[in-house]
């Protein structure tokens, strides 16, 4: 299988290079990196120019004659992209050496999958590591409780913990993301993943493989969380693996933000209705399941909980 990188920048001068450096040097060399930059005004270009002529081969470098913004700037970039295997690619990370051959032994021996997420690191702006929780250790935490956990229904119903700097996909399953939907608060990786998750071709695995850094220009956080039983005990809560007043109140809460994500998503995905049409009507029922529980175990407090929430926080 021949493999593309799809790496879209934007004023990534700082880091780029430490980004590129760790693509180029792996155990399995990639065969394309697909650039599309969304308009820098700072050095950028000029590095990935200076890359494109050491290995004119390989990068391949497009300039937006707009400002796309993240989403349509990463299906711009997937679209662009010739091989087999897509690896999606932020411009401040740093991808351990055997990243791309991992993928690709998991899709050789899985051909029912079509799009993988891993875990990862965590690295500050000068590189280093700091050891913290994360949503990508969801799926060990849970199992850990449950042995029947499903990711599905943490994709599905829940929020998104595929992060795209961890994710590649096959380019045979394009045909089912783009277009990629577009509205606040969406992210190109939730996308990819929900689709895969429904077609149940979505796997996570809880090997770290890339180096994600957080600093203060980065335009996703609030991945990580500090290594204590108070950040343990918020992860469990939100993902609904304690069932006490505030773990209720959490997964309420989320199942709340599903519906209405899955809402939107009928209005701009009509290919995917049958799909998405069934996973709401499975939020629907999850959600009565914990109100009816929330009511009989805590019915004082949830009564008071449902009265003051003037926002419709945790209503379908």
């Amino acid at each position: 299988m021949k493999t593309s990188v799809a790496l879209c920048t934007y004023n990534g001068e700082k880091y780029i290079k430490q980004q590129l450096d760790s693509i180029l040097k792996q155990t399995v060399p990639v065969d394309e990196i697909i650039i599309c930059d969304d308009q820098s005004t700072d050095s950028t270009i000029s590095i990935l120019n200076t890359y494109k002529g050491k290995y004119p081969d390989i990068f391949k470098i497009y300039i937006n004659e707009k400002n796309l913004k993240s989403v349509k700037n990463f299906e711009k970039a997937i679209s662009l992209c010739t091989h087999d295997i897509i690896f999606l690619s932020d411009q401040d990370d740093k991808w351990t050496e055997n990243k791309v051959e991992t993928h690709l032994d998991y899709y050789k021996n899985h051909p029912h999958v079509n799009v993988i997420a891993t875990n990862g690191y965590c690295i500050n702006e000068n590189g280093e590591s700091r050891d913290m929780y994360s949503f990508w250790d969801i799926p060990s935490i849970a199992k850990a409780i449950d042995k029947q956990y499903n990711i599905k229904d943490t994709l599905s119903k829940v929020t998104n913990i595929a992060t795209g700097a961890s994710m590649s996909l096959r380019k045979s399953f394009l045909k089912e993301i783009i277009p990629i939907p577009v509205s606040e608060g969406l992210h190109h990786d939730e996308w990819i993943a929900f689709i895969a998750a429904q077609k149940d071709s979505f796997v996570m695995l809880d090997e770290k493989l890339f180096y994600y850094r957080i600093h203060d220009n980065q335009q996703i956080g609030g991945v990580f969380f500090e290594k204590n039983d108070q950040s343990l005990l918020f992860l469990k809560r939100t993902f609904g693996l304690i069932h006490d007043f505030k773990g209720l109140s959490k997964y309420i809460k989320r199942l709340s933000d599903s519906y209405k994500k899955n809402q939107l998503y009928l209005q701009t995905q009509p290919h995917h209705h049958t799909i998405i049409k069934n996973n709401i009507r499975e939020i629907e029922k999850r959600y009565a399941e914990k109100i009816k529980f929330m009511k009989k175990k805590y019915p004082v407090r949830s009564g008071i909980l449902f009265l003051t929430d003037f926002k419709g926080k945790r209503r379908l």
